[in-house]
């Protein structure tokens, strides 16, 4: 009976410690996939690793290539994974390639996918360090979501001011969307500015055509606009206007006061019937006003047909005719 208890309890410690190597070897097995095969180590930096763990897959475009075999916090800002590749992928893996940390569908566990890179780098060894691509993570893109949130908050309590300023018919655009008088004023002012804008248009046509049909080359206008000696003439001719305009009026108020001596009769008149000589200066001076008249006469005519000033004449008969009429 002792034997049978002896060898129950022997069998039950071999089955117990049977079990615990079962295990055990199945817990090396899936944490180290690549045991039984030829593999050499590689590392990568990252800022943050969350949800990645010992025994992750690492794939290479899109397959598995080896496993993640540690994880070691360097700082606070710094953490060094190691991965265990198979030795058959050092002739695909090249020194550019990119190391980033990704998840095995929605919801699935996190691994570590290897980008190709797009170089012609020589191809990896033992021991190198992928660069690495660090991507935001689940709360870093929650807490943007909770900050948009925010702010389309606050735009949306502005709309509704507004709204209720424009309801409430404050301000210009609230009066205009209220008030129907102004509106229609507003309106009409739109309509009057688009048909100015559009009888401009036609006047600034009308001009090009008038400018397109003179003629620089033999027309008084291309003339004046490109000879610069005519137009150094016409500059003497309106100077020498002004002077003789002022020497006319010099002589007129001389004239002025001759006259009015004459009537106060201070014995002029018996002056001018005594000297001979200041007679004949007196009717030279009038011989040289008379002459000097019918020059600037002359040369008022010839302004009436200069097209330059010949609109200005053509205003004034008009003026002069309505004043008749």
């Amino acid at each position: 009976m002792a034997k049978t208890k002896l060898e129950n309890l022997r069998l039950g410690i071999f089955v117990v410690l049977g079990i615990t190597l079962l295990l055990f070897a199945a817990y090396l097995i899936g944490n180290r996939q690549n045991m039984f095969s030829k593999t050499f180590e590689i590392s990568a930096v990252f800022k943050n690793t969350t949800g990645l763990q010992n025994g992750n897959n690492v794939r290479f475009s899109g397959i598995n290539v080896g496993t993640v075999n540690g994880i070691e916090m360097i700082n606070d800002t710094t953490i060094r994974v190691q991965m265990i590749i198979e030795d058959e992928m050092r002739n695909h893996i090249k020194k550019d390639a990119i190391a980033s940390i990704g998840t095995n569908g929605l919801v699935g566990s996190m691994i570590i996918n290897i980008i190709p890179g797009a170089g012609t780098s020589p191809l990896i060894s033992a021991g190198d360090e992928l660069q690495s691509s660090n991507k935001i993570g689940t709360q870093d893109m929650l807490s943007t979501l909770n900050v948009t949130n925010e702010n389309a908050a606050l735009l949306t309590a502005d709309l509704l001011k507004v709204t209720q300023s424009l309801n409430q018919g404050k301000g210009i655009l609230g009066r205009l969307l209220n008030d129907t008088v102004m509106a229609s004023d507003m309106k009409k002012t739109i309509l009057n500015l688009k048909n100015t804008s559009y009888r401009t248009n036609i006047a600034l046509a009308e001009m090009n055509k008038m400018v397109e049909q003179i003629n620089f080359e033999q027309s008084a206008a291309g003339i004046l606009l490109n000879d610069t000696i005519s137009g150094g003439k016409m500059k003497n001719v309106i100077a020498n206007l002004e002077t003789t305009s002022i020497e006319i009026e010099k002589m007129a108020q001389n004239l002025n006061s001759i006259i009015e001596g004459i009537n106060d009769g201070h014995g002029a008149i018996n002056y001018l019937t005594k000297d001979s000589l200041f007679v004949n200066q007196l009717e030279r001076s009038i011989q040289n006003i008379e002459q000097g008249t019918e020059r600037f006469n002359e040369n008022m005519e010839a302004l009436k047909h200069n097209f330059l000033t010949r609109g200005y004449f053509r205003k004034l008969e008009k003026k002069e005719k309505k004043k008749l009429n």
